[in-house]
């Protein structure tokens, strides 16, 4: 853990994948866009991959960090929020579900300091009880393809304190919040009303944060600074 001159360790989750090819080999992977670790060095901090794993592992796995990032990826399924399969929804990622709600839980419990990028504010929405809405059309641009778009800060919320300006953010995606999770309250909006960020109050002593778009598509760190800030400090 952090002692004020080590770098925080932050763990972020990854994507599993199956079919992957480099060089001869085709082999099931454990992947992760380079942009997630690069955003948490920038930022200050050391960074660490967290394949899915069984979920009771994940309170043991949460012990050893600073600070979590739960990554973008694959739409939640529906099943974890009560709602049958949309046409336009992805296939399920059981595995990779089961661990991150596992790592968020554990997060919470332990106060360790969390931050969900697009998927992973998607899934902290759920495991707080929250629902998606299972297709949004106009935030996400041609496959592979980041877009942009406004996102206007919520005065007041943490969020707020680290943006507090207007800001034009890499979007994509195609899954939004519906309705919010247990004591999570927005801090961001889209010009269309979209949820762009969610967070729980800080009088709980804890440090969470969500965010619709990829900041590790783009040049702004100051979403992740704040992580691992509170990181450094131990908490919230």
């Amino acid at each position: 853990m952090a002692n004020g001159t080590d770098r925080p360790l932050i763990g972020v989750s990854t994507y599993l994948e199956t079919g992957t090819r480099w060089g001869v080999w085709e082999l099931e992977a454990v992947l992760l866009p380079a942009g997630y670790p690069r955003l948490v060095q920038r930022a200050g901090a050391l960074a660490v991959m967290l394949p899915p794993d069984a979920p009771e592992h994940a309170a043991s796995a949460v012990a050893r960090l600073d600070g979590l990032v739960i990554a973008g990826g694959p739409d939640v399924e529906p099943a974890r929020y009560g709602a049958e399969r949309d046409p336009r929804t992805g296939p399920p990622a059981r595995e990779r579900d089961a661990w991150e709600l596992a790592l968020i839980g554990a997060a919470l419990g332990a106060g360790v300091p969390l931050l969900g990028i697009c998927r992973g504010m998607q899934l902290l929405n759920v495991a707080l009880g929250g629902s998606l809405v299972q297709h949004l059309p106009g935030h996400a641009e041609a496959p592979g393809v980041f877009g942009r778009h406004a996102v206007k800060p919520v005065p007041g919320t943490r969020y707020a304190g680290l943006v507090p300006e207007e800001t034009s953010v890499p979007t994509f995606h195609h899954q939004a919040v519906e309705r919010l999770g247990t004591g999570l309250v927005a801090s961001a909006y889209a010009e269309d009303g979209t949820v762009e960020a969610v967070e729980l109050p800080s009088a709980g002593g804890r440090w969470v944060l969500g965010v619709q778009w990829h900041p590790e598509a783009g040049d702004d760190v100051r979403v992740m600074r704040g992580l691992v800030t509170a990181a450094g400090c131990g908490g919230g």
